[in-house]
């Protein structure tokens, strides 16, 4: 399943696989919702993350400072928390 960020209200919403088949559109996707203002990111609706959905939170945290906005992501589904931890970079992403 192909990964999409769609604006909403509250920020934006993410669905589909967060793996390193999707990781280049998702990080620009994510990049065009922060210069569109989103700085909340819901994952909810994630269905399958690999170590390259990381590197994607990293994309977006990097591309919001850079912006002088902090990122937000909620919803963000166990496995990607655990993974996360794993790598030892839990504390550094805003992971709820």
């Amino acid at each position: 399943m192909n990964a999409r960020i769609e604006a909403d209200a509250a920020g934006a919403k993410v669905s589909g696989s967060m793996t390193m088949d999707n990781a280049a559109a998702l990080l620009a996707q994510g990049v065009a919702a922060l210069d569109a203002g989103r700085t909340a990111f819901d994952l909810a609706g994630i269905t399958e993350v690999d170590s390259s959905g990381l590197a994607v939170l990293f994309g977006w945290q990097r591309a919001a400072q850079a912006k002088g906005k902090s990122l937000a992501i909620v919803n963000s589904p166990h496995n990607l928390r655990s993974l996360a931890d794993v790598y030892g970079v839990a504390e550094l992403l805003p992971l709820s």
